[in-house]
């Protein structure tokens, strides 16, 4: 079986971690087989185009003139079973579906954001969750606010490119939800449930967990939606010391409520931006990971190193984290309503319960989001749409 996967890597790509998804799941299909031939434009390579192939960037979320013809070029030359999509903005544009249905090559599209509606992918802006654009033929409140990159000019064309390409998105043959959360948004847009899979994404397993550290460990960007700010209130709301150490990784803005609560308090750490080496080390310390966005993230990848590490899960009910954690005796953790009291409410659960709730996490990560559970999945959607193509 032969699949072209397409993605524009972008540095700013929402959710962050997403190249890294993309680049982990080619080399698992790679492993099982499947002759993956990669379709990847980068945006840091704007900066260094000839002044020609700039002039035309404007248009390229709606058109993309380079990558269509590329695109066509390899397809023929490849003759692929199948094209897989996963962030086409900015210099791939949708239209790379209709390039690859002129072809006779079903695509399929794994969804890593909100962005068939939202011109930001986050249905958050201003400090809240805001769908202010769902229901509308064109997007005015995002280029009011200007939620593409901050410019209003950029959400203008957003905008108009998520209307344009409407019909393109209600084409795909296939849709990867990567939750029921996201399921339920495509279903909202208009896309059949019948087309669509929920498949979440993998992480390689790291072997038996270390035995467990102590406390919990925070490690995000750190910025409003992120959940900082309401960690750091319900973290205050118990006297310095009782819940053990809470570590804090990470940058952002918000870097000086880190700075200040590690200063005020024995009980928490700053350990700053870490890598990937330097956020394992921490893992290992520590017994409990937190996630407590506030948007309605998709699937973080920090619960997902989280479980497949034997680290118990303390997160925030929203977007897709409920799905990842789970609920019952084989939850992955404990869930709060994203409010400084509710989340105060659950640190000392978390604190107390977590040898349980670590070996319940490894155990949902086996059987949930495990390569070897997910990888055949994957193939097995390849696998349909081939039979039904039309060349």
């Amino acid at each position: 079986m032969k699949v072209v996967v397409a993605h524009n890597r972008y540095r700013e790509a929402i959710p962050s971690g997403e190249n890294v998804i993309v680049d982990t799941e080619i080399g698992q299909l790679r492993e099982a087989g499947v002759d993956v031939v990669p379709f990847q434009r980068s945006s840091d390579s704007i900066g260094e185009m000839p002044a020609a192939r700039k002039a035309l960037l404007p248009i390229s979320p709606v058109y993309g003139v380079d990558a269509q013809r590329e695109l066509s070029e390899l397809l023929k030359r490849e003759q692929p079973d199948a094209l897989h999509l996963h962030n086409p903005y900015p210099l791939l544009s949708p239209w790379v579906i209709r390039t690859a249905h002129a072809h006779g090559v079903p695509v399929v599209q794994t969804v890593h954001n909100y962005r068939q509606v939202c011109s930001s992918g986050l249905y958050f802006r201003d400090g809240h969750n805001c769908h202010d654009c769902r229901g509308r033929v064109l997007g005015w409140p995002a280029i009011k606010n200007r939620c593409y990159r901050g410019s209003a000019a950029q959400s203008a064309i957003m905008a108009t490119t998520l209307a344009v390409h409407r019909p393109t998105w209600r084409s795909v043959d296939r849709y990867i939800a990567l939750t029921d959360k996201i399921a339920a948004h495509l279903t909202d847009y208009g896309i059949p449930s019948d087309r669509i899979v929920i498949k979440p994404n993998g992480l390689p397993d790291p072997g038996t967990p270390e035995p467990l550290g102590d406390g919990f460990l925070y490690g995000a960007r750190l910025s409003p939606e992120k959940g900082l700010g309401l960690l750091l209130d319900a973290w205050r709301r118990h006297p310095d010391g009782s819940l053990g150490p809470l570590r804090i990784a990470g940058d952002g803005e918000l870097r000086p409520l880190a700075e200040q609560a590690a200063a005020e308090r024995s009980d928490v750490t700053y350990l700053g931006p870490l890598d990937r080496a330097g956020m394992i080390a921490a893992r290992r310390a520590s017994a409990v990971v937190i996630a407590v966005p506030t948007w309605e993230d998709v699937l973080p990848t920090v619960i997902l190193e989280a479980m497949s590490s034997g680290r118990a899960v303390l997160g925030t009910e929203v977007g897709g984290i409920p799905y990842m954690v789970g609920t019952g005796p084989s939850a992955a953790g404990w869930l709060a309503k994203p409010d400084p009291e509710s989340l105060a409410a659950a640190l000392p659960a978390a604190r107390d319960g977590a040898p349980l709730a670590a070996a319940a996490a490894r155990t949902r990560y086996q059987q949930h989001f495990h390569p070897g559970v997910l990888t055949p999945r994957l193939i097995a959607v390849y696998a349909e749409m081939s039979r039904h193509a039309h060349r």
